[in-house]
């Protein structure tokens, strides 16, 4: 792969699994990285791992769903690393029941982080990318999109970031940004692991399980997406956009 120009990436969802290993995944590819979460203290770990590699990174506390916050962070990172040109949208929730037995509280609270989340984040960063004329959004989607059992608000929301993407690509293009989804199937990481407590099977059975029903015979780690990240944020992605991509270890309609 070519060298990258040296950029400033920001990856909500970032203090662990598949947003840790993005993260880290950019600083590798020589970006300073913003880790952004929630909880800006549990961003510890992952910005220790990235700069006791060499790299550069910060950990910034945010609310994706709160409008304040996400602008507030968006500046900080802007001031301290440099103006924003790659953004992973990460950061999610889950709050999985059947539909009749959803809370509204539940449903909103998923439809806040994941749409209104990637919206804010993704409206605050664009700026930075319209002026540099160059961008890449990578929003989380998930094979959910195509729908799960319980998981009615999960699998709108995953969904609805495949629209949102497209819709992105079209408006931002003319400045040089590119936008894609990745899609990951089961992916080992503590989400899937309280969905394995959900349902009441132990987590090694459950991966076990999973594997058998994926045409690679294993489960994704974290690196797998983290993989596919780095390619949509390299300079060479810069004709790949509006895609959703499935990383589900075989195919998904």
């Amino acid at each position: 792969m070519n060298a990258q120009t040296p950029r400033t990436a920001i990856v909500t969802g970032a203090a662990r699994g598949i947003g840790a290993a993005v993260a880290k995944r950019l600083a590798e590819e020589g970006h300073a990285v913003a880790v952004l979460d929630l909880d800006e203290s549990a961003c510890a770990a992952t910005v220790e791992a990235i700069t006791s590699a060499g790299g550069k990174a910060v950990a910034v506390g945010v609310d994706v769903a709160d409008e304040a916050s996400v602008q507030a962070a968006v500046e900080r990172v802007a001031d301290e690393l440099g103006a924003p040109t790659i953004l992973v949208n990460n950061a999610g929730i889950t709050r999985d029941n059947l539909l009749f037995k959803m809370s509204v509280e539940d449903w909103d609270a998923v439809m806040g982080v994941h749409l209104r989340g990637s919206f804010l984040m993704t409206r605050a960063a664009q700026k930075y990318m319209t002026e540099a004329k160059f961008g890449r959004v990578v929003n989380l989607s998930s094979t959910s999109a195509l729908g799960n059992r319980g998981q009615v608000n999960y699998s709108a929301a995953k969904a609805g970031l495949q629209g949102f993407t497209k819709t992105l690509a079209i408006e931002l293009g003319k400045f040089g940004v590119t936008a894609n989804a990745i899609a990951p199937g089961f992916i080992q990481t503590e989400m899937t692991k309280a969905t394995a407590e959900r349902l009441g099977v132990p987590f090694e059975d459950f991966i076990a399980y999973s594997a058998k029903e994926i045409p690679v015979q294993r489960v994704g780690q974290p690196e797998d997406i983290a993989a596919v990240a780095a390619f949509l944020t390299s300079e060479e992605a810069g004709f790949v956009s509006g895609q959703v991509i499935y990383v589900a270890g075989g195919p998904k309609d």
